[in-house]
């Protein structure tokens, strides 16, 4: 609906309930409006859920029922269907107006309670001694909606991409740039493939030969003591890294605010954290001589190696308190795969025996994992193979159309864009938690629910503003949108700000993604039903109304979901 009739009802709803629930439970139950169309009788009607999992307020009911109707609904009612709900009739003619007229650009969601807070996305966060493989595209999707959606919801985002450059692996890759006596000219080309070959190649002659791992551990040391003469190298090597990453990321349409390393909280660079710890009687020498802290009593967690080197837990709990030190974050996401659920969880429990108090309010966002997902051939997965991958395959595609838009030189990027709205829109389809299967015929197919298909109703409707002969109106003439099909898109068009605020709450991409299949669906049918072209002037024009309110929706919601919508293809 409107922002303004959402407003308008909040505001009506929340003075009929009082004082008697908390802030949040209300602000919970005004987030589950939903607006639909009445079948039986054609009205705009709006339920209100007065039982969820966050509030059961079935005894509020009379009050909210013994609302007087104004200008924004014209009865409120129980459901009969179900006495833990209540309907309220909108006014028709107000509300296709406000739909229809609502910039979705400029929506504010009303009721949510944590607008305007301050949060921290990590994610992405690839090895730079590794490929760039498909679990970090997910991190990367999904991490992206997450700051996108924050981002709409007015709140202040943070995206960090936290890249993994340290550890006794990267005593291996520095061992393996300095035998394969790799050149810096060449590593600036195509860094991310040589580090990880230097790696693969340390790592196959420490099969054989136990003092190469000896070597590899003696230059981590090194490195993180800060004493190596190769330090520098090693600067430059990561810089060539950062702008490789940076133009996979361009293509993706995804920006970070700022790269930090894992590096930076070295054993050097922590000994603040280490102190904390140990006065507050957390850190204990185990057999093994490691600094380790009891979590209980069968599970004690290294802190600090016998060699007094750090581990990937020292060095998130460094880089939490650093983050929260320089922004008072209120949330920070690290969006990881689940294998990483324990990890996650035991770095909160360490916050907390430390006693920061906004340690709840880390939340790992986990995600389940890609199967099958490779170029054709089966080659290597990295990112860079795959999106090539599916730029080809579209190009193919568009060269054998028949209605295809473009020129398809060398300066056309539909291609490319197209391969990867298919791939994301595939990936945030998916319910976050759970892993899938990856089939390429799935996911560039234009009659299903693509991202192919979704640009191509994007392009229809862009097409329709441009040559239909129609010009939009001053303003919209409700009396002239009477048909079912216009009435039913309009309320599918309605329903954007409701797909956004569940979605948010849950941090389901999939649930926007669904509202926007529906929405392309609802397009698609108006289009065969109706005609704009034609026409007399004043419908045509209010007809144009409706799919050109529905092009700036879908548009929206491609954005929010990391697409750049096109208008040919």
């Amino acid at each position: 609906m409107s922002v303004k009739i959402r407003t308008e009802l909040c505001k009506r709803i929340k003075g009929s309930l009082g004082n008697t629930q908390p802030p949040e439970a209300v602000n919970a139950v005004l987030s589950y409006l939903d607006l639909r169309r009445d079948n039986s009788s054609g009205d705009f009607i709006v339920s209100l859920p007065l039982r969820t999992r966050e509030y059961d307020a079935r005894s509020s009911a009379d009050n909210i029922v013994s609302l007087k109707p104004d200008g924004v609904f014209t009865e409120v009612r129980p459901n009969e269907n179900r006495l833990d709900n209540v309907l309220f009739r909108l006014n028709r003619d107000r509300c296709v107006r406000e739909i229809l007229e609502n910039d979705p650009k400029t929506v504010t969601i009303p009721g949510i309670d944590d607008v305007g807070k301050k949060i921290i996305v990590e994610f992405s966060s690839p090895n730079i001694a590794k490929p760039f493989h498909v679990g970090h595209l997910r991190s990367t999707i999904i991490g992206n909606y997450v700051a996108n959606i924050n981002n709409f919801m007015r709140n202040d985002v943070r995206r960090i991409n936290y890249l993994g450059d340290w550890g006794t692996q990267f005593g291996f890759v520095q061992l393996g740039i300095n035998l394969l006596n790799v050149a810096d000219e060449k590593m600036k080309q195509e860094p991310i493939k040589l580090l990880y070959d230097a790696y693969v190649h340390a790592n196959k002659l420490a099969i054989t030969d136990p003092s190469i791992a000896e070597r590899a551990r003696e230059i981590f040391n090194d490195l993180e003591s800060g004493n190596a003469r190769d330090i520098g190298k090693w600067e430059t090597f990561r810089q060539f890294t950062v702008d490789e990453l940076t133009a996979t990321y361009q293509r993706l349409g995804v920006k970070f605010d700022e790269y930090n390393w894992e590096s930076t909280y070295n054993a050097k660079n922590i000994s603040q954290i280490i102190s904390l710890m140990e006065s507050q009687g957390l850190l204990i020498t185990d057999s093994e001589c490691r600094k380790v802290v009891s979590l209980h009593e069968k599970r004690q967690v290294p802190i600090i190696k016998s060699d007094g080197s750090t581990l990937y837990l020292t060095r998130d709990i460094a880089a939490a308190v650093d983050r929260f030190d320089r922004y008072k974050f209120d949330a920070m996401y690290y969006v990881v795969d689940t294998a990483q659920n324990e990890h996650f969880a035991t770095l909160i429990k360490i916050l907390e025996k430390m006693k920061f108090p906004w340690a709840d309010r880390l939340t790992h966002l986990k995600f389940g994992r890609i199967k099958g997902m490779s170029t054709r051939k089966g080659s290597a997965v990295f990112l860079k193979d795959i999106l090539d991958e599916t730029q080809a395959v579209m190009r193919e595609n568009q060269i054998q159309s028949p209605t295809t838009k473009v020129s398809l030189d060398s300066s056309d990027k539909s291609t490319d864009i197209l391969g990867i709205s298919a791939v994301i829109i595939n990936d945030l389809k998916q319910r976050r938690s759970k892993d899938y299967n990856f089939d390429w015929n799935t996911a560039l197919d234009i009659k299903g629910d693509t991202g192919v298909k979704m640009q191509y109703v994007h392009c229809r409707l862009k097409s329709l503003e441009e040559n239909s002969g129609a010009k939009l109106p001053t303003e919209c003439d409700p009396s002239l949108l009477r048909e079912q099909i216009v009435e039913e898109l309009i309320v599918q068009i309605g329903r954007f700000d409701q797909a956004v605020i569940k979605s948010h709450r849950e941090l389901e991409p999939c649930i926007l993604v669904n509202y926007l299949f529906g929405l392309s669906h609802a397009v698609n049918k108006g289009l065969k039903e109706i005609r704009v072209k034609g026409e007399p002037d004043d419908v045509a024009s209010q007809r144009l109304l409706v799919f050109y309110a529905a092009k700036r929706v879908l548009a929206q919601g491609m954005k929010l979901l990391g697409l750049q919508p096109l208008d040919k293809m």
